[in-house]
């Protein structure tokens, strides 16, 4: 009896380094991969997507930001904060809301991402998840260079080449077409799953809501 070979999907995870759901997207993402097992072949790819491309380098207080952008009060701010929490509880992640005091630029934070990108679909995922660490859980900013250094070297990239990379304007223009590219194809939310260029899942959805997906289109070959 022979094994089917695993299905390669292409999978584009179109995210900021800023943004709750995508962390929960994400885990509910490799939850389902590991369901699916070795039915499928991922290739994964993080893609840029800037909630606050106009924040500046020293941010903004995050109840300010959301009453400005959004119009919420500090009681529905709460509630969401809350909401976020549990969600992240239910895919084994941290969200420490009381260390989230600032919303950051996170442009930085994605030239460095290209570039793990270029080293390894492997790293790239390690840096992505640091990140997201470094930011809901630690507290600290993703648009502080001394962080990106760190958290680059904790997910297996080398040190001095991002710090060389943060020094100067590499990737800067790669990132910007990214982004373009998306927002062309009509990606105004986060996180958005694009599996085979073609397939999209939108939102933090539950690991169920991927594994269908990938069944799916792994099934329709």
């Amino acid at each position: 009896m022979t094994t089917a070979a695993p299905v390669t999907l292409k999978i584009d995870f179109v995210s900021d380094v800023s943004c709750p759901w995508c962390v929960i997207g994400l885990k509910s993402l490799e939850e389902a991969l590991d369901r699916v097992g070795d039915s499928v072949k991922a290739e994964l790819h993080f893609q840029p997507f800037e909630l606050n491309p106009k924040m500046p380098t020293e941010g903004q207080d995050i109840g300010e930001h959301l009453a400005e952008k959004y119009g919420s009060t500090p009681e529905q701010s709460q509630r969401n904060r809350e909401m976020i929490r549990a969600r992240g509880q239910e895919v084994d992640f941290t969200f420490s809301m009381d260390k989230r005091g600032r919303i950051y630029n996170t442009f930085d934070a994605h030239r460095l991402l290209h570039w793990a990108g270029e080293e390894g679909q492997g790293l790239q995922q390690a840096l992505k998840e640091a990140l997201f660490t470094a930011y809901f859980t630690d507290g600290e900013s993703p648009g502080a260079h001394e962080v990106l250094v760190r958290v680059a070297g904790e997910a297996g990239l080398d040190v001095a080449r991002a710090k060389a990379i943060l020094s100067s304007s590499e990737y800067a223009d790669a990132v910007r077409e990214r982004e373009q590219f998306y927002l062309g194809q009509g990606i105004h939310s986060v996180p958005a799953v694009i599996i085979n260029d073609k397939h999209l899942i939108s939102g933090g959805q539950p690991a169920e809501v991927f594994e269908q997906a990938l069944r799916q289109i792994a099934a329709a070959g």
